[in-house]
């Protein structure tokens, strides 16, 4: 397959989930039909490196996007939001206190012990945990439970995204009636960190330490350039305290865009928004290269067992969280799904949720400032730290 036809292939799968996620105003998300097609494409005619051969590997849909996007969100979220969001801290980690213990008491006597500790922490949370399981569980000689560890990986995106969809669309409906009946001040609605609607006189007004580039000179090449810099900042003090980078990209977007350095929504300022979390998914995506159907008999039994046993234990945990800190239902849920897939789903699926609901530009940043800073921090909390953390203490439990 040449470099053109993998490139081609590869848009005509991502638009077909797009596609069919708008179609249906969401209730099949796009992420999970993109997944389904790679897996089918993997399957059938997809050489294993048609995302390298598309150009859209290592280091451009690994490293560099994602420290560029993840500075990116810094630059819509601000500090008051974040610090808003200590709520969302403490029921993403009851809700993975409740997956835990579900799925050591009630799924151990069901399946093993081996599989239940080899496939818990990727279903807590990313790649690095998942890693950290299957080389332990190798080490162990532990065949079968090594892959059921990258097979989790790459399979719990299939439960999280429908479900994340359905509590994103409820939750997103609930807010615009409140809003449309104006229990919700149309003004509250330029609170919100977007380029759109009330926040740009809001932002006009407010000084900044550094004050703005004329617009002749925010190219996007500058705009670009801010982003790397800030994030090449990000991986220097991820070395230095030995805190993912990927949350140090967050933090120091945030941070840099609250003095003015870096632009307000950078990378749509930059028009490189969407080219870059194109580029991202695929590469995401392009996980599902190692599931083949062969691994995936060996273990499926297990691996749903542990999917829907933990999921339920996470959502009734969450959902006590939520109820007691004043959180909805449908919200305390859907950040504690951000385990099953993390960044950049959180953002895509949102974003998904918003567009088939609000119907005027008012009511998408509304939406948008109400559900994506709890996502995105819901993300970060489960995949980027709390899972690391419990695959640290579970490779030794073999």
């Amino acid at each position: 397959m040449s470099n053109i036809v993998a490139f081609l292939v590869l848009a005509v799968v991502y638009y077909a989930g797009e596609f069919v996620g708008t179609k249906s105003k969401a209730w099949i998300p796009s992420c999970f039909v993109t997944a389904c097609l790679f897996l089918i494409g993997y399957w059938t005619f997809f050489p294993k490196d048609i995302v390298e051969l598309a150009g859209l590997g290592a280091p451009l849909g690994g490293t560099l996007a994602v420290m560029l996007c993840i500075t990116h969100m810094g630059t819509i979220i601000s500090i008051k939001q974040l610090l808003e969001q200590w709520k969302v801290i403490v029921i993403t980690l009851a809700g993975l206190a409740g997956m835990v213990a579900f799925c050591w008491f009630i799924c151990i006597p069901l399946v093993g012990r081996d599989f239940v500790i080899a496939g818990l922490p990727p279903l807590t949370g990313g790649i690095v945990a998942a890693t950290v399981m299957q080389q332990a569980a190798a080490e162990k000689g532990l065949i079968a439970a090594s892959v059921l560890a990258i097979a989790m990986y790459v399979m719990q995106g299939f439960a999280g995204y429908p479900l994340t969809a359905v509590m994103l669309k409820k939750e997103g409906k609930k807010l615009l009636a409140a809003f449309r009946s104006g229990e919700v001040e149309v003004a509250a609605a330029g609170e919100v960190d977007s380029s759109a609607g009330n926040m740009k006189v809001e932002e006009s007004k407010k000084k900044k330490l550094i004050p703005p580039v004329p617009d002749k000179y925010s190219t996007t090449a500058f705009i670009l350039l801010k982003l790397m810099i800030s994030a090449y900042i990000a991986s220097l003090l991820g070395k230095w305290t030995g805190l993912s980078q990927a949350v140090w990209a967050l933090i120091v977007g945030i941070a840099f865009t609250e003095i003015g350095f870096l632009d307000k929504d950078s990378l749509n300022k930059a028009n490189s928004y969407g080219f870059l979390m194109y580029v991202l998914m695929i590469y995401v995506f392009s996980g599902l290269k190692d599931a083949t159907p062969a691994m995936l008999a060996e273990i499926v039994g297990p691996m749903v067992l542990i999917i829907i046993i933990g999921v339920a234990g996470m959502a009734l945990t969450s959902i006590i969280a939520g109820k007691i800190l004043g959180v909805s239902w449908n919200m305390a849920f859907a950040v504690s799904l951000t385990a099953l897939y993390g960044f950049p789903p959180n953002y895509i699926l949102t974003q998904e949720a918003v567009k088939a609901l609000a119907e005027t530009p008012e009511e998408h940043d509304y939406l948008i400032g109400k559900m994506l800073p709890m996502m995105i921090v819901g993300g970060f909390i489960t995949v980027t730290i709390t899972s690391v953390i419990i695959a640290g203490v579970f490779a030794n439990m073999f």
